[in-house]
C-alpha cells in the first residue's frame, strides 16, 4: 500500500481488495445507512447534535469490520478521500447489486 493513487479509477480496485469480507462490506452499508439515517433526521428536527453522530456512525461500522472481520486496516488511514468516495460508491453498487460476491467471499465487479 505504498503506492500513491493518482486518480479514484486506480484506487478503487485496491479499495474493493480490502473489503473481500461479506461481513465487513455489510457493516459498511449499515454505517453508511445510518450516516444518511442521521443527516436526514439533523435536517428535519433541526438538531444540530446530530451531525456529530454521523462519523460514528459511519467510521464505526466500518473499522469494526476490518478490525474483527477483514483482518486489515482501514485504507481511510492513508487515502482518507478516495476511501469515502470508495465507501459510497460500493454502498450504491452493493444496494444496486452491481456488486456481487462469489462463493469465495471475494470481490466481482460487474461491467
Amino acid at each position: 500500500m505504498n503506492e500513491r493513487y493518482k486518480t479514484f479509477a486506480e484506487f478503487y480496485p485496491f479499495y474493493l481488495s480490502q473489503h473481500q469480507n461479506k461481513t465487513c462490506r455489510w457493516l459498511h452499508v449499515l454505517g453508511s445507512g445510518l450516516v444518511l439515517f442521521i443527516l436526514i433526521a439533523a435536517i428535519v428536527t433541526q438538531a444540530s447534535w446530530l451531525y456529530w453522530l454521523m462519523p460514528i456512525a459511519g467510521y464505526g461500522f466500518a473499522w469494526i469490520g476490518h478490525f474483527v472481520f477483514e483482518h486489515n486496516r482501514p485504507a481511510t488511514f492513508k487515502y482518507p478521500i478516495y476511501s469515502l468516495m470508495g465507501d459510497w460508491v460500493m454502498f450504491v453498487q452493493i444496494l444496486t447489486g452491481k456488486l456481487t460476491s462469489h462463493k469465495s467471499n471475494s470481490l466481482k465487479h460487474k461491467d
